[in-house]
């Protein structure tokens, strides 16, 4: 009985064996019989992926590395921050005892702001080289720009497009189209900062990174200036109202140490982030990666010839 049942096992096995070989044979036949038609459809595939990858335009990328340059001015206020931290909050000021916000990560939200970003965009004056650009020439480093959407001669904006967008785009287009180009990643091992843009003109590019970084050191510089600025004078208010020793004697430390902050950021350009690597003009493009498209498009033509030749032999079959 036992040796009829492994017979039987040994035929089922070698006929499913007999079976899978079948299949297989039957699929190169298949392949090989629509073997024209792959190849044309891989051809087409191929040369468009080519066609695209040629036309599409070199994109150039400039990037600078930044320190953070925070920690070296919170020595003098973190040293009262245990003594009279509670006192100097009521002036709004923050002594650096670790319960604020990290300044590097605030400064790196403001670079990525709506704010900051369309006031950097309207003080550069750069909305054309973001929205219009059409090619860039590099035999004599100059701008073309697409006459659909803006004339240079007259530098007016003549795009055409439906309410509530009108021909100069708004700082809300702006934005989205700079957040594009733009990149600001922080090292969690190093805490070094990275700020990158990705522009048709290296040089715009790396102006840009250029202007990025004295623009966010200049604003975190004004806003600490000017918060240094009004908690003096909350304190002299102060000082004015009381006539206890103990406690003017206080504010008058807070005030040194007001001022120590405002005389540290007026002689100081690199306040927030100093440049350990600048900014460079790309003498290389970054992308596009012609022959990776091209690759990528002749293995997809090759998926779907095959795809559409099977499908087309079994349901002939049925």
């Amino acid at each position: 009985m036992s040796t009829d049942i492994n017979k039987y096992n040994d035929s089922q096995f070698a006929q499913t064996t007999n079976d899978d070989e079948i299949d297989l044979r039957e699929l190169f036949a298949v392949i090989w019989q629509g073997k024209w038609l792959i190849i044309a459809i891989t051809a087409v595939f191929a040369i468009g992926a080519v066609i695209y990858a040629i036309n599409l335009p070199n994109i150039y990328k400039s990037e600078a590395l930044l320190a953070p340059a925070s920690e070296e001015q919170s020595g003098g206020l973190s040293a009262l921050a245990g003594r009279f931290g509670g006192l100097a909050s009521m002036a709004g000021i923050n002594l650096g005892g670790g319960g604020g916000v990290d300044k590097t990560k605030m400064a790196i939200e403001v670079m990525k702001s709506r704010q900051f970003t369309s006031q950097f965009i309207q003080r550069h004056q750069i909305l054309p080289d973001l929205m219009a650009i059409d090619k860039w020439n590099m035999s004599d480093n100059s701008i073309i720009y697409d006459d659909k959407l803006y004339n240079l001669t007259t530098n007016t904006w003549v795009r055409e497009v439906n309410a509530p967008f009108k021909p100069e785009p708004s700082m809300q287009e702006a934005y989205k189209e700079f957040n594009k180009v733009i990149s600001v990643n922080s090292a969690k091992d190093t805490g070094m900062v990275t700020v990158s843009v990705e522009h048709l003109s290296p040089v715009i590019a790396q102006q840009w990174v250029t202007w990025l970084i004295e623009d966010i050191n200049r604003v975190m510089k004004e806003r600490d200036v000017d918060e240094a600025n009004r908690s003096s004078q909350f304190l002299n208010k102060q000082i004015a109202l009381t006539n206890v020793a103990d406690i003017r004697s206080i504010l008058y430390k807070l005030i040194e140490e007001q001022a120590k902050t405002i005389m540290f950021a007026e002689v100081r350009d690199e306040y927030v982030f100093k440049t350990i690597d600048p900014a460079l003009i790309s003498e290389e493009k970054f992308k596009p990666k012609r022959a990776f498209i091209s690759i990528i498009g002749t293995m997809l033509g090759v998926m779907l010839a095959l795809i559409f030749v099977f499908i087309r032999y079994f349901a002939r079959k049925k």
